[in-house]
């Protein structure tokens, strides 16, 4: 069963291609869901999928991109949200 969480990723994580770096990972993970800038400066992200791909991603949310600074990454998980679809940049 697919399991889903969404992040906030703060720190120097916009202007550094965090989103697209972002979803290269999740793409290369397999995971569906998306990513966008929030007005105070932060990241936030929505990934679906299985349980170890998405393990693998908030790990890397924690690190980021070379460019980037992560100064903290607040997660909440949930369960039972429909895999599939793409992982999408979004406004």
């Amino acid at each position: 069963m697919s399991r889903s969480f969404t992040a906030v990723v703060r720190g120097r994580v916009q202007g550094v291609a965090f989103r697209a770096c972002a979803r290269e990972e999740a793409v290369r993970l397999g995971l569906g869901g998306w990513v966008r800038n929030t007005p105070d400066g932060a990241v936030e992200v929505h990934a679906v999928g299985e349980e170890p791909g998405l393990r693998a991603f908030l790990a890397w949310l924690h690190r980021g991109p070379a460019p980037a600074r992560v100064e903290g990454v607040e997660a909440s998980w949930s369960a039972g949200e429909a895999a599939g679809g793409e992982f999408r940049i979004t406004a």
